[in-house]
């Protein structure tokens, strides 16, 4: 339809919508007849933007490293080296990371080939884009392998994971693997997991066992493996609730721990009072693990 066609409609629309202003001392008055402003909103979106909530911008692999080089920055690159981030990283911040997330939504094809890309900002875009319905354990156990950096296992790998419909087998298998990094990704895969499923669809003997094991092995796990059991520890407490009395007795025959930060301002959470604070707001699931 013709624009002038489409305005001359809106004029029409708007015949009777007044607005009648009235100072009396420092008093505004305002009617509004809403319904017809509602009606015009509604109209002008579905004129101009028809497909807005679903529109997406298909990118390249090669288009989406440019843009992530062009958002890096120096003084985010130390941040994130202090963090353990390897060299081959731009510095991106995860809020920008999120206008390219904007455009693509999820895109399988695409999480995959900038996983790949070994770029540790790439990589964790990847993760934000993924489709977890198309995520195979093949992919998942490759990405889990791959990572560059611990952020990646800790987080991307285990937040898709527990997404995925493979969550639960890849969780217990990640957690006995002799690699630090995949055993981080085994534990934060089941820590996101119990707080995404209800507690109908959880092994609650199973989660119990897995308590007591993380309570065995902590004290001589590896650096990182310490704090994601540690993590776990506190997922189980804070939302699955047969359970939260069991960990915060673990948790504080535990005591804070000692865990290497690599010199960050980043204080290693102490279970029982993570656990209290979050209860305290209800067992409330997550929606999606990602974020």
């Amino acid at each position: 339809m013709p624009l002038r066609k489409r305005m001359t409609q809106i004029q029409q629309m708007t015949t009777d919508f007044s607005i009648h202003v009235k100072m009396e001392s420092t008093v505004l008055s305002v009617s509004i007849p809403v319904i017809r402003v509602i009606r015009v909103i509604f109209f002008l979106h579905t004129t101009f933007y028809p497909n807005f909530s679903t529109q997406t911008t298909a990118m390249t692999a090669k288009e989406v490293l440019s843009q992530l080089k062009e958002m890096g920055s120096e003084s985010i690159r130390k941040v994130l080296a202090k963090h353990g981030a390897p060299s081959n990283q731009y510095g991106v911040k995860v809020e920008d990371m999120k206008k390219i997330v904007k455009k693509v939504k999820k895109d399988y094809d695409l999480s995959l080939q900038l996983f790949d890309s070994g770029i540790s900002d790439a990589q964790y875009l990847a993760g934000l884009i993924a489709d977890e319905t198309k995520m195979t354990k093949k992919d998942l156990q490759h990405w889990a392998e791959t990572s560059t950096w611990q952020t990646v296992n800790e987080y991307t790998v285990a937040w898709i994971a527990a997404e995925s419909d493979h969550g639960w087998e890849l969780g217990l298998k990640w957690i006995s693997s002799k690699k630090e990094n995949v055993q981080s990704s085994g534990w934060s895969t089941l820590a996101n997991l119990v707080a995404l499923r209800s507690d109908d669809e959880l092994d609650i003997k199973e989660l119990k066992n897995l308590l007591h094991r993380a309570a065995k092995e902590i004290p001589t796990a590896a650096n990182r493996v310490r704090y994601t059991m540690n993590s776990f520890i506190i997922a189980i407490g804070s939302y699955v609730k047969e359970l939260t009395a069991e960990a915060l007795k673990i948790g504080q025959s535990l005591g804070p721990l000692s865990i290497d930060m690599n010199g960050t301002a980043c204080k290693v959470p102490f279970a029982p009072d993570y656990i209290q604070k979050t209860v305290a707001r209800g067992y409330k699931k997550k929606k999606m693990a990602r974020c």
